[in-house]
């Protein structure tokens, strides 16, 4: 039974979406503020955390910055779907750069949720080793999908679980342009939906973090129209 962690200090929606997950199997544990949702996100035994972003004590921004930049914490890398208000894309972007896995609007659907969280804990669980789980290379750019690891000229790269799994998307079909409806499909586990610019979040953190450690910007291209590509000439 995967273990949520639910902060929102809308006390009506937390009851809400809290007996729905428990229907779906989930196990859920709720905070009101952003003080108590930091603490326990901090600690251990969460699958993944939905976040809101308006909070007392500590706003969702704050609690995603802290969990992300503390790297001892065990809460550091926990999936995160950040709950945001409807319509405030703002929101939405400042979210996913900080390293939000996903987004929901607000008011959101309690089935939609399940149906995200399903997603990120898909792309987090290890599964029996078939051809995937290879080692995967592309020049300097190695990928270890059993351990989600990444490694640029041998150095760590500390991705996200959804960076992780665009890159992969990426890497798999290196050399080829991928429509941002197939990576939003094979890498976040849903339909892409209109104005939906987390893919493009997503690589752009990508290339922000490949970046530190050399790797040019051209890495990763955006073909208008079509979709994103990376290129097999890398030197």
């Amino acid at each position: 039974m995967s273990h949520i962690l639910l902060v929102d200090d809308d006390i009506e929606l937390t009851e809400l979406l809290e007996e729905f997950l428990l229907g779906e199997g989930f196990q859920v544990t709720v905070a009101n503020d952003g003080g108590r949702g930091l603490e326990l996100a901090r600690g251990e035994g969460f699958d993944a955390l939905v976040l809101d972003v308006m909070l007392p004590v500590h706003n969702g921004f704050e609690v995603l910055r802290k969990l992300r930049e503390d790297a001892n914490n065990p809460g550091h890398a926990l999936p995160v779907v950040m709950l945001t208000a409807k319509g405030d894309t703002v929101d939405r972007i400042v979210g996913l750069e900080m390293g939000a896995d996903d987004y929901l609007p607000k008011p959101c659907n309690p089935r939609e949720l399940a149906a995200r969280l399903r997603a990120i804990l898909r792309r987090g669980r290890v599964e029996e080793k078939d051809a995937s789980d290879d080692v995967l290379v592309s020049g300097p750019l190695r990928l270890l999908p059993r351990e989600h690891q990444c490694q640029w000229n041998d150095q760590p790269v500390n991705l996200t679980g959804a960076e992780f799994s665009v890159l992969k998307v990426l890497v798999e079909n290196s050399g080829q342009v991928v429509s941002k409806e197939i990576i939003t499909e094979q890498a976040l586990g849903r339909k892409l939906m209109p104005y939906d610019r987390s893919i493009d979040v997503h690589v752009s953190n990508i290339r922000k973090k490949l970046g530190e450690q050399g790797a040019s910007r051209e890495l990763i291209i955006n073909i208008r129209g079509a979709g994103y590509m990376l290129t097999r000439s890398q030197g």
